[in-house]
């Protein structure tokens, strides 16, 4: 049976045994779904194992595919039926009509747009409310399809209106310049917000072919290759568990309950060991080329990247510019507060919940002021407008209290955006220069992130707050950039001192506090306090074994994302889907850190 218990270093082989599952998929794909039903194009009662998306025992190697999937826009089902479809005047109801190109190398199949948002470019009466993101997949020949070949890929439902994603699927038939209809599910998801509720959803997509650019070929499968080489080697937690005494690596991903867990994944020794990801319909057949809905993570990734990195070009004064020189037309409180207390949320705003401060409830007013309406407005000067309107200056100076606002955020991106403009010039983007001048040299060569919507399909700013769709691979490579103060191949891609005060919690704010009153450092602090700075929290840990107290810097986000790093140079990875909750629904166990002891068992810190 194909296997994942290999790494991305070496010959092309590997390669393809890494995008293929562990267990759970042997048998042949025509018995889960046969290719008289994709010839048929209609979508059955429900969505099919999974196995019909992977090659299987006794697969056939298939000919060379390489062309332009002209998708139409198509009707999608889904258990349970989606309570409210229509989002701002589109139909989540509808796969979106998009086109993509493929091409294989050996039996991968590659998508040129990988990595990508691909929009909707031709609809029907309706806009459909979704985007794709298509991932390298494969192509193989079974006895049963009578001499047609299966190609199959990742697909995730992801939109540009807030950071959800459906991790899907989708499979065709190909022979002799023509091929079959396209069977599509999606089987899970990250945490819904704007949908209101979890679902699995499955269609037909009906495709037009045309010729790809043969041209381009030699060079894209040149590209694809090197970004696979950069992958993280990887390895299957099942091979993990065999190296450790038994029950060292048990209750990892918890306390989250295993209901809601889509994927958990551990960094050890450079190697990035992962579960097995559990939907309905089996395993996801492709774990490594999943792309997650991260919500708040992205305030550890966009912003903080973004200021030490820039802090190593231009000088740690960056972090003291203020926000409202450089987006223009907010309250002139904003002239006084730094780039720097936007990133640790302190930025004496939001005008909602209460002025009691000492204790202080960081959470307090959070979701009030309208915050909906500022989540959904399409363009920048809507969201600011949304901003002026509802959210006003708290009676404290900034960098004293920390109230927890996702508006902090994206004002912080976007003054780091109009920085950057007014150094780099007009074109000078945030994300794109992240993308060329962090994440391609740590080898992430795709960065998909929701951008505001501008008249006349302009790009807009990306969200800083929440709107990035990494992989397991991405987010690995982005904590291990943290890990080791901010070098990478022997090139400082951040400010090594800023970055080492980042990961130790130097002049991290205390969440339940009020600075103007008393300044605590962590190490100083009540047992049970947490700290935040430049978009980690800082969670404390006692080691059982010496009562030692750590702060251990995570990344977390709505639905139980979360991404902690250890002192003992280990990243645990859990991905959740926890949101819209059932009565009597129990989200974490009372089982404390479990997460955490397991990677202090396993290598004490």
């Amino acid at each position: 049976m194909l296997n994942a218990r290999r790494n991305y270093r070496g010959v092309f082989a590997p390669l393809a045994l890494m995008l293929s599952p562990v267990v759970s998929l042997a048998g042949a794909a025509a018995a889960a779904l046969p290719a008289s039903a994709l010839l048929a194009g209609r979508p059955g009662p429900s969505p099919v194992s999974n196995a019909a998306f992977i090659p299987g025992a006794g697969a056939l190697a298939a000919p060379a595919f390489a062309g332009v999937l002209r998708i139409r826009q198509s009707p999608l089902r889904s258990a349970p039926a989606i309570d409210k479809p229509m989002q701002d005047g589109r139909d989540a109801r509808l796969f979106p009509g998009v086109s993509i190109e493929l091409f294989t190398m050996g039996d991968l199949l590659v998508p040129v747009q990988r990595g990508e948002m691909v929009h909707e470019t031709e609809s029907g009466s309706a806009i459909s409310f979704w985007s794709v993101i298509p991932q390298i997949g494969r192509v193989w020949r079974e006895s049963a399809d009578g001499g047609w070949s299966r190609a199959a890929f990742p697909l995730m439902l992801v939109n540009d209106t807030e950071n959800h994603a459906h991790q899907g699927l989708a499979t065709f038939l190909y022979r002799n310049g023509k091929i079959s209809d396209l069977a599509i599910q999606f089987v899970q998801q990250s945490a819904p917000y704007l949908l209101g509720q979890h679902f699995v959803a499955w269609g037909s997509a009906h495709a037009d072919l045309a010729p790809a650019d043969s041209g381009a070929l030699e060079d894209r499968r040149a590209a694809a290759r090197k970004e696979l080489a950069a992958r993280l080697p990887a390895m299957h937690w099942a091979d993990l568990v065999k190296m450790v005494p038994p029950g060292t690596l048990d209750g990892f991903g918890g306390p989250l309950d295993p209901k809601w867990l889509l994927e958990a994944a551990l960094v050890r020794d450079g190697t990035l060991y992962y579960q097995e990801a559990a939907t309905p319909y089996g395993p996801y057949p492709y774990p490594l080329e999943m792309r997650f809905g991260v919500r708040s993570v992205m305030k550890s990734i966009g912003a903080p990247l973004a200021l030490l990195h820039l802090a190593e070009i231009y000088g740690p004064w960056v972090l003291t510019l203020k926000v409202g020189d450089y987006v223009r037309g907010l309250d002139p409180k904003w002239n006084r507060v730094r780039f720097l207390d936007a990133a640790n949320m302190s930025t004496g705003f939001g005008g909602t919940g209460t002025l009691k401060t000492n204790p202080n409830n960081f959470l307090d007013g959070y979701l009030d002021a309208n915050y909906d309406a500022w989540y959904t407005a399409h363009s920048q000067a809507d969201k600011l407008a949304q901003i002026n309107a509802n959210l006003h200056p708290y009676p404290w100076e900034p960098g004293t209290v920390m109230r927890y606002r996702d508006q902090d955020f994206y004002l912080l991106g976007a003054a780091i955006d109009g920085f950057l403009k007014s150094m780099r010039g007009p074109s000078a983007d945030v994300w794109n220069m992240l993308i060329a001048e962090v994440f391609e040299p740590i080898g992430i060569q795709h960065a998909p992130a929701v951008r505001t919507r501008e008249a006349g399909g302009r790009e807009g700013l990306v969200w800083l707050n929440a709107g990035y769709y990494p992989t397991l691979d991405d987010l690995a490579k982005i904590a291990l950039l943290y890990q080791d103060r901010g070098a990478h191949g022997g090139h400082q891609l951040l400010n090594r001192q800023l970055t080492s005060d980042l990961v130790a919690a130097r002049d991290a704010i205390q969440r339940d506090g009020d600075f103007s009153v008393t300044r605590v450092a962590p190490e100083n602090a009540a047992p049970e306090s947490e700290f935040y700075k430049m978009g980690f929290h800082f969670v404390p840990y006692v080691r059982s074994a010496s009562g030692r107290r750590y702060y251990l810097p995570t990344m977390s986000g709505f639905g139980e994302n979360e991404v902690t790093l250890y002192p003992n140079r280990m990243i645990s990875i859990v991905m959740g889907n926890a949101a819209q909750f059932h009565p009597g629904d129990q989200i974490k166990s009372d089982k404390g850190p479990q997460t955490i002891r397991a990677v202090d068992r396993l290598a004490p810190f």
